[in-house]
């Protein structure tokens, strides 16, 4: 069983940076992030690998997100640059102990991710 504890949702106003952290305990092969505005479904933001590193981004956050790991804490960050109004969403840690597929749209289904975080309020506004 696996638990994830995320951290560092807050509010800021636009083109502003934050950085979330989750720690998670137990063997993994790939950690997550979703996020969840007012109304909305669900969505993948990244997500990265445990061995190797691959990365998956999705194409709403190109150029401003980015995630990274430390394998000895267990830990993956998600750094937010240039947030927008839009950004503001609930942000969901997600983790998984299998990968049966490196697809892009693989990682992107929320059900291929088998543990979740409480959440996070990210709240972008001026």
């Amino acid at each position: 069983q696996v638990q994830l504890v995320e951290s560092g949702g807050e509010s800021v106003q636009p083109g502003n940076s934050l950085r979330l952290s989750c720690v998670a305990s137990g063997r993994l092969r790939a950690m997550g992030w979703f996020r969840q505005g007012p109304g909305k479904e669900r969505e993948f933001v990244l997500g990265i690998t445990w061995i190797g590193g691959i990365i998956y981004t999705a194409d709403s956050v190109q150029g401003r997100f980015s995630v990274s790991k430390d394998n000895f804490a267990n830990t993956a960050y998600l750094q937010m640059n240039n947030l927008r109004p839009e950004d503001t969403a609930v942000y969901y840690c997600a983790a998984t102990d299998r990968v049966y597929s490196n697809s892009n749209e693989y990682f992107t289904e929320v059900s291929n991710w088998n543990y979740w975080g409480q959440g996070t309020q990210v709240t972008v506004s001026s």
